[in-house]
This record gives structure tokens, C-alpha cells and sequence, in this order.
């Protein structure tokens, strides 16, 4: 069987105490799920702290690294995909994602939630202000959902998946049941 990836999409050098708070959080909760976390990759933001968090609770990490410095990449990330493509990279990102969990805003994350919405991925907003929120669900009314907390987020997502596993995403990397453990 396949394992469920959540890509977590969200600041880096602009990311607030609050993001990176709400991502080490959420990197647990992904961990505990038996979920692999997805991010940017590199050692600082949100991008550090849910890999910080997913490797806090023995979890598996990948960073799709928009350059090809070693040295700029989390300590927390298991298996780095080294691209040297720059922001080209989200594309990477959400495409390589089951589902998205957007963690506060910045032009980047931005651009991650609007190609994951290209693309029918289902996107969480987490820690989001209302404005950028009312905006990402004016773009796709059904394809994002606000969530108040990372334990909420994990609980959507469950149901997110659940729901999707008939979709052609999942019909290509199939899931046996995305709400147990492996």
C-alpha cells in the first residue's frame, strides 16, 4: 500500500511564531497518522518546523529544495529532492501531495495553494487570515476548507481522504484505508 503524503505548504523566512508553533504541531499529528510530511524542505519557516515536528514524533520527511545547496536544507528532512528550480518547485510540491495544508500566507504559499487548486487538490487553510481565506475559496468553493487548529486540520484531512479515494489521484496511487495506521 501506498502512503498518504501531505504536503504543508507555508512561509519561510516570513513565517510568524504562530506559523512555525502551528506547523511543529501539525508535523506531530501528521507523524502519529503513520502520514509521510512533504514541505519545501529547506531549514527555516514552516517548511523546518512541520519536518522539526514529523521527525519529533519518528516520522518520514521529504523536501522538494528549490536549489542545490546542502547546507540550506532542515536537518529535520529524511529525503531531500534537490531541484535547483527555484519557486518552479511548487509546482513539484502540490502535484507530489495527496492534500495540501496551507499554514499562514506568503506570495510562495500563495502560489502553492492556487497550483494546488489547479490541479482538484483538496487544501486546508490553517492559521490563515480571513481575507486570503475568503479569496482561495472564492477561486474553489469545494476544493478548500478552513480548519481552526492542527488537530482539526488532521481531522479533515482524514475525511478529505476518505472521500477521495475514488478520485483518479488516488485510483493511480490507491489507498487501502488513509484513516489507519500502517
Amino acid at each position: 500500500m501506498k502512503r498518504v503524503i501531505i504536503g504543508v505548504m507555508g512561509p519561510g523566512r516570513s513565517a510568524t511564531e504562530s506559523d512555525i508553533s502551528v506547523a511543529y504541531e501539525l508535523g506531530r499529528f501528521i507523524a502519529k497518522e503513520s502520514w509521510i510530511a512533504l514541505s519545501g524542505g529547506m531549514g527555516y519557516g514552516v517548511m523546518d518546523a512541520v519536518s522539526c515536528g514529523a521527525k519529533a514524533e519518528g516520522g518520514l520527511t521529504i523536501g522538494i529544495i528549490p536549489n542545490n545547496d546542502l547546507e540550506s536544507i532542515s536537518a529535520a528532512i529524511d529525503i531531500p529532492i534537490m531541484t535547483d528550480m527555484g519557486s518552479a518547485r511548487n509546482n513539484i510540491n502540490v502535484l507530489s501531495s495527496h492534500l495540501v495544508i496551507a499554514i499562514g500566507m506568503s506570495s510562495g504559499t500563495a502560489s502553492e495553494i492556487a497550483l494546488a487548486l489547479n490541479a482538484h487538490r483538496m487544501v486546508i487553510l490553517l492559521n490563515v487570515d480571513k481575507t486570503s481565506t475568503a479569496f482561495f475559496q472564492s477561486l474553489s468553493p469545494t476544493n478548500v476548507v478552513s480548519a481552526n487548529d492542527p488537530l482539526e486540520a488532521i481531522a479533515i484531512a482524514k475525511q478529505l481522504l476518505q472521500e477521495q479515494k475514488q478520485t483518479f489521484l488516488l485510483e493511480i496511487n490507491p489507498l487501502e484505508d488513509p484513516t489507519t495506521e500502517n
